[in-house]
């Protein structure tokens, strides 16, 4: 993928999650900031706009993380298969502490666990459709992958909005989160496609970095030769 896909993918992902956090970010509080138009007061519209893009950013830097830490577990387990096996033994451990954590720090006395289950079943439920989707452009191998990133990353970079019990705090966070993430995780077998329009395998990539690595190598010894 050359700079300029990345730079597409980028200003791509900033506009669209930006956009979508701001319209839920005006809609949760519609009569406030109606009422700051007709007045002329555009300070909560522009935070509104700030806010949604700073989510949208940290969905940019959490996606481009776990890019690298899906190199580094297939490099580390070998095999997809493997690999994809240890992203769903985290996955469970995430979706059980999105719910346990929560109830542990906001439950009132005997409140039930289960009271808190429907954040973590809607975040899963989510993720499976994406993957769905994603499996179905390319092919199988990228279901676990893509519903690893939509879980647990997201998760991971939802954390500032989950440590308050505030609905409309948590609402403004997820919706840039997750749109974000959507849009990257879809769109990034598109620009990473070959020129017949497939996408590369894992082991197609795996032989091309081999490829690589060796060319860099007969490019030394050739140096030293001289």
């Amino acid at each position: 993928m050359n700079t300029r896909k990345v730079v597409f993918l980028f200003n791509s992902t900033l506009l669209i999650g930006t956009t979508f956090g701001f319209l839920i970010g005006f809609i949760l509080d519609f009569q406030t900031h109606i009422n700051d138009i007709s007045n002329l007061r555009f300070g909560g519209i522009a935070m509104i706009a700030i806010t949604a893009g700073i989510w949208t950013v940290i969905a940019q830097m959490g996606f481009f993380a776990y890019l690298t830490i899906h190199r580094f577990g297939l490099g580390i387990f070998k095999t997809a298969s493997l690999w994809n096996k240890v992203q769903v033994v985290i996955i469970a451990f995430a979706l059980f502490d999105l719910m346990f954590f929560r109830h542990l720090l906001f439950a009132e006395e005997g409140e039930s666990m289960l009271g808190y289950a429907w954040m973590p079943l809607l975040l899963l439920t989510y993720g499976l459709i994406v993957a769905y989707i994603k499996s179905k452009d390319t092919n199988f191998t990228a279901f676990v992958p893509t519903l690893f990133f939509m879980v647990v990353v997201t998760t991971i970079e939802w954390v500032p909005a989950l440590s308050e019990n505030d609905f409309t705090f948590l609402i403004n966070a997820i919706v840039p989160l997750l749109v974000a993430n959507t849009w990257q995780i879809l769109v990034l077998h598109r620009l990473h496609a070959q020129p017949n329009g497939r996408q590369p395998t894992v082991l197609q990539d795996q032989e091309r970095n081999k490829q690589i690595t060796r060319k860099t190598q007969e490019t030394k010894s050739r140096k030293k030769a001289r």
